[in-house]
């Protein structure tokens, strides 16, 4: 299997998410635990192997929108994100159609690039919709089947913007909880029903709170099940600011960043824009552009 992404077999930290879990209980990142499953015995150095040394990131030009671009930043009172460079022609995930499937919560990239996840779909905002329309971030999302299920149709405008739908279980099981069976029917469940409603099966899988993603069991369910990787992530949205794994508490080129389909209920009263628009700003005051994590990703040979 050829994966040239960073950190494939490395403990990742995932946290707990205790507000934005409340509701449907997917997990955040950053409190230096590791998620169920990994091995505890990694040392802190194997878990943050020389993030500091990688190399430099290219330079990203500043962003010089078109009036329309500029005003539609405007209307939502945020800053342009700086321009996302061309997707690589080479790239740096290569995925197989068969066998061990690999993990990975950021991408080997000196673009100056992270990518925007969002996680369950509780909450359904149409206001959300017309934001990414207008601003034309692209995300991906790992939708759980029996969240959506009651409004499938929600997510058709987004995927129909390019944004691409993979998989995060049927009703969100901590998979390191149950027998290997159920992690099966879970992914393969939750594969079948996106892919009947959406046209094209879900490539990655995220498992909910980033749970037994290193374990041989839920490797093997995926395998079996269609997915060809195990998607985590290095920064995880609150409402108002990130939780980051990395001690200096900075974005990396190639972080992959987790957020939710979550409203005011679940934030404090926020919404789903607001909390939104405090993630792109987070962004942009760091300098990044946000790419489509799936440019990034060299999907199997049919």
């Amino acid at each position: 299997m050829k994966w040239h992404g960073r950190g494939r077999t490395r403990t990742y930290a995932v946290g707990a998410l205790a507000l934005l879990a409340a509701a449907t209980g997917c997990g955040g990142g950053g409190s230096g635990a590791g998620p169920a499953g990994a091995a505890a015995t990694t040392p802190a150095a194997a878990r943050e192997p020389s993030r500091a040394a990688s190399p430099a990131p290219a330079t990203t030009p500043a962003a010089v929108p078109a009036a329309g671009d500029a005003a539609a930043w405007a209307k939502w009172n945020l800053k342009p994100l700086p321009p996302a460079p061309a997707a690589p022609a080479d790239k740096p995930v290569k995925l197989e159609r068969t066998g061990t499937v690999p993990v990975f919560s950021e991408v080997k990239t000196t673009d100056k690039v992270v990518f925007l996840t969002i996680d369950d779909g509780a909450e359904k905002d149409p206001k959300f919709v017309e934001m990414l329309t207008d601003l034309k971030v692209p995300v991906s999302m790992f939708l759980t089947r029996d969240i959506v299920k009651d409004n499938y149709g929600y997510f058709k405008p987004l995927q129909a913007l390019g944004n691409h739908i993979h998989n995060h279980t049927v009703d969100h099981a901590q998979m390191s909880k149950v027998p290997p069976e159920k992690q099966k029917s879970e992914i393969c469940d939750a594969q079948s029903a996106l892919t009947q409603q959406y046209g094209s099966a879900p490539l990655l899988f995220r498992p909910p709170y980033g749970d037994g993603a290193n374990t041989p069991a839920l490797n093997t369910a995926v395998q079996q099940c269609g997915p060809r990787a195990i998607v985590l992530w290095r920064e995880s949205m609150q409402i108002h600011d990130m939780q980051y794994q990395a001690a200096d508490k900075k974005l990396r080129p190639g972080d992959i960043v987790l957020a939710h389909f979550r409203g005011p209920k679940d934030l404090k009263g926020e919404t789903m824009t607001q909390m939104f628009g405090e993630l792109l700003a987070r962004v942009q005051e760091q300098g990044f552009a946000v790419a489509r994590l799936e440019d990034y990703i060299q999907a199997p040979a049919s």
